[in-house]
């Protein structure tokens, strides 16, 4: 894969996660590997306050790079939860909006980003706990 690669890949995993198989996990891991990941969370926490042009959503989501934020929408619209929308302006206009399946999703990010903000002192606390009775194992 090239520097500049923002092609959305797939496998043959992503075509049937489940192999053929009746499996109860079939899909669940392939969905939350999405929501979980990261920058999709960002990205939807960003897109739940009305749709946003690419430049917005870069300049609102600190440390992401140009080409993470194009994988990052161009997933969550081939897994239906972001629209992107071309006006035929010059120059043209993009913007991307949650889908009504994207906007669900919103109260559980949200309560999600509340929760870690709650306990992230607690946590900060136990990893320093964690490091200091482990010096040897390096985790981060």
């Amino acid at each position: 894969m090239s520097l500049t690669h923002t092609g959305v890949t797939s496998s043959p995993a992503d075509l049937d996660p489940c192999g053929g198989e009746d499996h109860p996990d079939c899909g669940i891991r392939d969905v939350l590997d999405r929501i979980g990941d990261k920058w999709s969370v960002l990205v939807i926490v960003e897109l739940a306050g009305g749709p946003r042009r690419f430049r917005e959503l870069q300049r609102a989501i600190d440390g992401i790079s140009q080409r993470m934020l194009t994988l990052t929408v161009r997933r969550l619209e081939r897994d239906g939860l972001v629209l992107r929308t071309v006006y035929p302006t010059v120059p043209a206009h993009v913007d991307y909006r949650l889908t009504e399946t994207g906007a669900g999703l919103t109260h559980l990010v949200k309560a999600l980003a509340d929760w870690s903000l709650a306990h992230r002192a607690v946590i900060a606390g136990a990893r320093h706990a964690y490091d200091e009775t482990h010096p040897d194992h390096d985790i981060r």
